[in-house]
């Protein structure tokens, strides 16, 4: 598991190319809300616990707005914070928000890609 910040649209092009080769959870993430700090805390639980191969991208929305509305427009995924996308194969294949955001949906969206 590798996590990084990303706060360049660039980096997050890199993010995008990579995720042809392996899986990538993105997670938007709000600074100032006390709902994104508890799906914080799922997402950092998911991160301890698991043993995917799995690349996991924090975006924060405010101070990266450019980076976050990108995300937005390039994966045809309306924009949420906080938010959860999971990757694989370039392609977007769950998404969640606000409560959804939690470490046993994370797991069960990454159990059928292995």
């Amino acid at each position: 598991m590798i996590f990084r910040e990303i706060a360049a649209t660039e980096d997050l092009e890199n993010v995008l190319a990579e995720s042809s080769q392996g899986k990538v959870l993105i997670f938007k993430h709000s600074t100032t809300c006390p709902i994104s700090a508890r799906a914080w805390r799922e997402v950092q639980k998911f991160m301890a616990d698991t043993t995917a191969a799995i690349q996991v991208i924090m975006i924060k929305v405010i101070e990266s707005r450019p980076v976050s509305n990108f995300v937005a427009e390039s994966m045809k995924v309306q924009h949420q914070s906080p938010q959860a996308l999971l990757l694989s194969n370039g392609q977007v294949v769950w998404h969640a928000s606000h409560q959804g955001v939690n470490q046993a949906d994370i797991e069960k969206a990454l159990g059928p890609l292995g």
